[in-house]
């Protein structure tokens, strides 16, 4: 937002300046208010709320086209929403200003009050449409049914962030329908509709129907297409005699047409994003209509078709090649965000170090909604599958073959479920994914990684020390020992050791003796080393001491396979500051 902040007294200088620096915004002269009010996203009052409500009431017009106005009282203990709170990003920008300033945010709207769905901010939260011809009677209409809890059908015929939203948010008296058919005015008084395709709820029913920017259109052009102005309508009347309405999230081609005037109208005029290909990627691509006059020209039978399945990640082609007389163009949706017949679905998680609060946010949202939570039992703590929903099925890999765990999660993946497959730290460095992942790929299954907290970091938090030392150390090594598997010739430890950098060494308390006699040949003798037991489990224990003490350090201490060595000069360095933190560095400083 750009921002206006407005003092009313002297006693408020303190605050504004806190705003100024925080919203990066511009201090505005109470009685120059009415001549910049338009120039403003919003503006920020400093003082009574009266005296904000007499400076704006001979400016205000229209809730659609009004900046959001804000109120904080002088001593910085409210902040209070004054105007434009949903359209205008007033409650929003409410809540942001009272947590700069610790305060109480004041808002009266009733669905933000009642923690229900604010339907008039989806369209700018999600950068959604709105397709429903709507009169601001009629939205406040809408909104006025919803707020006051009566039955509401919500179709959902795509997924993106909002639709996630809505789902995880859903209130009581909101029922999500498969089928437009189940939806009749006996048993509902509104329609929520979040589709690209066109819908329309039965008569004597409101309906409010959003469509998400989901699709990439794939085109091509005859040089120097014209009028080049009027070939956008032209698609999307194309499309929409099709029964797709205007949702498109970028627009592809192939490169040769990058300086086409339709293409520099796409950029400028409508802010689209524009993807490019060359023939020999678009001629991969396998099309329901190619064209041996396309091949002949360009060197790739298909433009339009195969550009719009690459630009959606090898998306489903929803509408096939529609030909003009200077144009074509094809419509595609990545498979991401369709909701297709339910089909399963692994979910590689990495657990973090141990402590069941490190795992990421969306490994947490994994676990919460997997039907089988399969966990590496030796390794991760089965507090982390506490969180599973009822009726989900947990077990352990730890006394489980290879072939077994591929098994069932295959089973359960045939049923349309959703697999998690839980890993300690990050699954990607000295996981154990590799095998299955080759299962995946070779049954065909869909999977993703959601990367974990790795020990080496749980490590450097917990011996409290920077692993990157400017100007001394400005590496950090992840290896292990070499033990029953062998190291690569150029991977020996010794070998790693000539650059005395940080060296984090996994899976070798057992072969301690050969790790330390392979650093010792490069490593002074003295330098600091830690032994990290069981990293942020409630078993955790760290011992740290000298390179030349590492392997008596170890066996005193009965450490097992879960210890992670740390050897290297950064830790607990306090020293060797760069002079990037030095004052003449002033950018790095507040004034």
């Amino acid at each position: 937002m750009k921002t206006a902040i407005v003092s009313i007294n002297q006693a408020s200088a303190s605050i504004a300046k806190i705003i100024k620096q925080e919203l990066d915004a511009k201090t505005v002269v109470r009685t120059k208010v009415g001549s910049v009010w338009n120039e403003y996203d919003a503006f920020i009052f400093i003082g009574a709320l009266g005296i904000c409500v007499r400076t704006i009431a001979p400016y205000i017009k229209d809730k659609h086209t009004d900046p959001a106005v804000v109120c904080i009282d002088s001593n910085g203990t409210n902040v209070i929403s004054v105007l434009s709170g949903h359209v205008g990003g007033a409650n929003e920008l409410t809540q942001q200003v009272a947590r700069i300033l610790g305060a109480t945010p004041v808002i009266t709207t009733q669905s933000d009050n009642s923690g229900l769905w604010a339907l008039d901010t989806f369209e700018r939260r999600f950068h959604w449409a709105i397709a429903s011809d709507l009169w601001d009677d009629d939205m406040n209409r809408i909104i006025f049914t919803f707020v006051n809890r009566q039955p509401t059908a919500l179709l959902l015929d795509v997924r993106d962030e909002g639709t996630d939203y809505m789902e995880r948010t859903l209130p009581p008296h909101v029922t999500i329908v498969d089928d437009i058919a189940e939806v009749t005015p006996d048993r509902y008084k509104l329609l929520i509709i979040v589709s690209p395709f066109m819908r329309r709820a039965p008569e004597g029913m409101l309906e409010l129907h959003f469509v998400p920017a989901v699709a990439t259109i794939g085109f091509g052009l005859a040089h120097q297409a014209e009028p080049a102005e009027e070939i956008y309508d032209q698609i999307d009347d194309a499309f929409a005699s099709r029964g797709i309405l205007p949702c498109a999230k970028r627009y592809c081609t192939i490169d040769v047409k990058a300086d086409e005037p339709f293409v520099q109208i796409l950029r400028e005029d409508y802010q689209q994003e524009v993807r490019f290909f060359t023939a020999e990627e678009l001629a991969q691509v396998e099309v329901p209509t190619p064209s041996p006059t396309v091949l002949k020209h360009v060197g790739t039978p298909s433009v339009c078709e195969a550009a719009a399945i690459l630009g959606s990640n090898h998306g489903k082609l929803l509408i096939p090649k529609i030909k003009s007389d200077n144009w074509t163009a094809a419509l595609a949706i990545d498979y991401a965000h369709l909701r297709l017949p339910q089909k399963g679905h692994i979910e590689i998680v990495g657990a973090g170090p141990g402590d069941p609060n490190l795992v990421s946010v969306r490994g947490r949202k994994m676990l919460e909604k997997a039907d089988l939570i399969l966990y590496a039992g030796s390794l991760v703590p089965k507090e982390l599958t506490y969180c599973a929903k009822s009726g989900a099925v947990v077990r352990s890999s730890a006394s489980m073959t290879l072939e077994e765990q591929c098994a069932l999660m295959k089973e359960f993946y045939d049923q349309g479920k959703f697999i998690v497959r839980l890993h300690t730290g990050d699954p990607c460095i000295f996981g154990a994914i590799q095998e299955q992942m080759a299962f995946f790929d070779r049954e065909g299954m869909d999977y993703h990684i959601t990367p974990g907290i790795s020990s080496f970091l749980a490590a450097a938090a917990e011996l409290r020390s920077q692993f990157t030392i400017p100007e001394r150390v400005q590496t950090i090594i992840l290896t292990r020992g070499e033990g029953r598997t062998p190291m690569p010739d150029k991977e020996k430890l010794h070998l790693l050791a000539r650059s005395q950098s940080t060296m984090c060494i996994f899976l070798s308390a057992a072969i301690v003796e050969d790790v330390q006699r392979e650093l010792l040949m490069e490593y002074p003798p003295e330098t600091p080393v830690a032994a990290c037991y069981h990293l942020t489990w409630k078993d955790q224990r760290i011992y740290r001491g000298q390179l030349k003490d590492l392997a008596k350090i170890v066996k005193d201490n009965h450490l097992t396979l879960t210890t992670m060595l740390v050897v290297g000069e950064a830790i607990d360095n306090r020293h060797g500051l760069s002079e990037l933190y030095s004052k003449d560095f002033k950018h790095l400083f507040r004034n």
